[in-house]
């Protein structure tokens, strides 16, 4: 048997949430030193928050999509489409914010978890638009 689509972007979006949790705690430990990572305002610690707070973002619209695709006309492939990219996306974005932080030159990798959101979006828009 296989699950409704949606509820792997419910797991996706707890595990979103728990990834941001322990992330933030990681990243705690450190705060208390100004200079960490540069200094507050560094590019390193700035992309490493985003990260930390992409787990939460990405988490909650993985969330939201799930608790609300069983009101839309979404089937089929779109369901499918929506479902894959935004677990992508919510995947890859921290990734890549850390990523970035390590090594700025990765910051080329950014296109991934934008393009997939926004195909994750579209095909929400576009599967359940009312026909």
């Amino acid at each position: 048997m296989n699950p409704h689509p949606a509820n792997l972007n419910l797991i996706a979006g707890w595990l979103g949430m728990l990834a941001g949790v322990l992330s933030g705690a990681i990243l705690g430990l450190f705060f208390h030193r100004e200079d960490w990572m540069g200094g507050y305002s560094s590019y390193r610690r700035r992309l490493a928050r985003l990260g930390h707070i992409a787990f939460f973002g990405l988490g909650f619209l993985n969330l939201i999509f799930a608790a609300t695709v069983s009101q839309l006309a979404l089937s089929g492939q779109d369901l499918a489409i929506a479902s894959w990219a935004l677990i992508l996306g919510a995947a890859t974005m921290p990734l890549c914010c850390f990523l970035s932080a390590w090594r700025k030159p990765l910051r080329h990798l950014f296109p991934i978890p934008v393009l997939s959101v926004t195909t994750g979006l579209l095909a929400i828009l576009i599967g359940g638009w009312p026909r």
